[in-house]
């Protein structure tokens, strides 16, 4: 990969790489950490990528998987507050709402609904991202979308 393509490619992505790795740790430290680690193995990799898509996929996989190399860490702030996290500003509040239910959901069904909802990716390529099988993704996304209706509707 060159200079160019490089900085093209940060420029493009760094922003979901990032909002996939604090959507995972919530915590802005590690979530840089990750980002980082994600970014530097883009620089040092010989992938020939065939599409922008494929480029796109392989990031998100790479940050998936360092989010989970990382959290083993014993250091790792798993236990920080969502009031640290920086929170994206939203004109309407039903959308702020929705976006806190959703960061308040546990992370095997936070990521999933991040990953289907906000990046678009089909169930497919969800469970080929996080490792999963599909039926388990759609699972998952089911039982994230059912526990959101709970807590909405109880507010």
């Amino acid at each position: 990969m060159t200079d160019r393509e490089f900085t093209a490619a940060a420029e493009t992505y760094l922003d979901m790489v990032y909002r996939i790795a604090l959507n995972w740790f919530r915590v802005p430290a590690d979530a840089e950490d990750a980002a980082q680690n994600a970014m530097l193995r883009l620089w040092r990799t010989d992938t020939d990528f065939q599409s922008e898509d494929h480029l796109r996929r392989w990031l998100v996989r790479v940050t998936v998987n360092e989010c989970k190399r990382l959290a083993m860490r014993p250091w790792c702030r798993r236990t920080a507050s969502l009031e640290r996290c920086p929170e994206p500003v939203f004109d309407d509040r039903e959308k702020r709402e929705l976006y806190q239910a959703v960061m308040d959901l546990p992370g095997k069904y936070r990521l999933p609904l991040y990953l289907y909802y906000y990046e678009g990716y089909a169930v497919d390529e969800v469970g080929e991202i996080m490792g999963l099988n599909p039926s388990t993704v759609q699972t998952r996304l089911a039982r994230g979308r059912e526990k959101l209706k709970k807590t909405l509707t109880e507010e």
